[in-house]
């Protein structure tokens, strides 16, 4: 039969939907909300962009650059829409959240082989289905994964940056500019010198936080998604060295490299709200609002959204699924996005594209394909499903153990070698640039055999 179900019209899902649209095959697209909302979503649109609105580098000598890159050869569809409504963000890929989701909306409204309906599945359909409900999964579809997969369902920590209008911004005090002056200045910025950062970092590390509950107490954070007040709390400079680092941020008014920067980040296209980079919080609202304040530039900010954190679910791919993405216990049955266990707006569009591609074979008969590990797609679908990097020596007794999984993005580390001359080992930026052509041809050659 030539209909799929899919679970979740996130990225994910929206991605694997029209890639199997545009193969003829029917679709039934199932999303709870707004029925029921998530706790972190503040819409019913499909792909809505939950977090940051940044899908981060679009430079192909960096990891989710590439990853971009190779969407595009594979004729990925979010990813155009994602460029079609992009607002200035420097090196990066940033959009309008508003303006990307309703134009992907309208591209799954508008499709003739794509039904989208409005209901909360909680157990795994029959037949041939995609699960790309996301990290925020529902209590009882989480309940009937964990059966089918029979094992425990893992969770980590993601949290969100606060938003404010820019019209209530001070900039007598903040300043557009980009980091050396590369590209655009897009960012703003605004600058503290040592007291003010100090008065900063003690409101910071001493407000208080929104307690968790008792079931999450043992959950942990995403690394590269870690709330300000915890990365506060590793050291007073820490901050300094991260998401406020001064270093390439001069004032032309003033010429001075000031101690600490906070640099916000346009999020719509009418440029009139701005996110604050890097500054994923859980703190109480009241507390938020007098820490944003502290900061010089936006003493009397109107904050449009508030930080939340949320728990995020993901099963256990290595024990799961094949690199193709399909269930290793059931044919026809695939994950795709953030549930896999990858971590990221970028891979999750990647995921079902790869996840819609291999439904469509498996439906014309044909096997499922493992993308190549020279590519950064197949680099992680190969990686997320495979035990051997979980492989730990015990060392007191010397048996094999295995570590539980955590979430991974795109990154070099996961890409299959290349044995360079020893005078040019330790040149990162000549590495990845072989890399990256490498890949490029690869997925290249690759992307012709797709449909055959």
């Amino acid at each position: 039969m030539r209909e799929v179900k899919i679970i979740g019209a996130g990225l994910a899902g929206c991605e694997a939907a029209i890639q199997l649209a545009k193969r003829e095959i029917k679709v039934k697209l199932y999303e709870m909300r707004p029925k029921k909302t998530t706790g972190a979503h503040t819409t019913g649109d499909c792909a809505e962009f939950v977090c940051s609105n940044s899908l981060g580098s679009s430079d192909v000598t960096n990891a989710s650059g590439l990853l971009k890159k190779e969407m595009e050869i594979l004729d990925g569809e979010l990813i155009r829409i994602a460029k079609e409504n992009s607002v200035p963000a420097g090196n990066a890929l940033a959009i309008a959240r508003e303006d990307f989701s309703k134009e992907v909306n309208e591209r799954i409204l508008n499709n003739p082989f794509i039904d989208i309906i409005r209901e909360e599945i909680t157990e795994i359909p029959e037949g041939n289905v995609i699960i790309a409900s996301g990290p925020l999964t529902s209590g009882k579809l989480a309940e009937s994964i964990q059966n089918f997969t029979k094992t425990e369902h893992l969770h980590f920590f993601d949290a969100i940056a606060p938003i404010v209008e820019i019209d209530s911004i001070n900039f007598d005090k903040a300043f557009w500019g980009a980091r050396y002056d590369k590209g655009d200045a897009s960012y703003i910025n605004c600058p503290m010198n040592k007291e003010e950062y100090e008065n900063f970092y003690k409101i910071l590390t001493t407000s208080p936080r929104i307690e968790l509950h008792e079931a999450d107490k043992d959950a942990k954070f995403f690394e590269s998604c870690l709330p300000v007040e915890v990365l506060a709390s590793r050291g007073v400079d820490t901050l300094r060295f991260g998401p406020m680092k001064p270093v390439g941020l001069v004032d032309k008014r003033t010429g001075i490299e000031n101690y600490a920067v906070v640099q916000l980040r346009q999020d719509n296209s009418a440029k009139t709200l701005f996110n604050l980079v890097g500054f994923q919080t859980n703190l109480k609202w009241g507390a938020q609002k007098e820490l944003v304040h502290s900061i010089p530039g936006l003493e009397n900010a109107n904050i449009v959204r508030y930080g939340v954190m949320h728990r995020n679910t993901f099963i256990n791919s290595s024990v799961v699924l094949n690199p193709t993405f399909e269930a290793k216990e059931r044919n026809g049955l695939f994950f795709a996005g953030q549930i896999t266990g990858t971590e990221g707006y970028t891979e999750s569009i990647a995921g079902g594209l790869l996840a819609g591609i291999n439904m469509a074979r498996r439906i014309c008969g044909l096997e499922p394909l493992i993308f190549p590990k020279e590519t950064m797609l197949g680099a992680l679908s190969n990686y997320i499903t495979d035990k051997a990097h979980l492989e730990h020596i015990s060392k007191r007794d010397g048996s094999l153990r295995y570590l539980p999984p955590q979430p991974i993005n795109s990154n070099w580390a996961i890409v299959s070698p290349i044995d360079l001359p020893k005078k040019d080992r330790k040149n990162k930026k000549l590495k990845t640039e072989i890399l990256s052509k490498r890949a490029i041809e690869v997925m290249t050659e690759f992307s012709k055999n797709i449909e055959s």
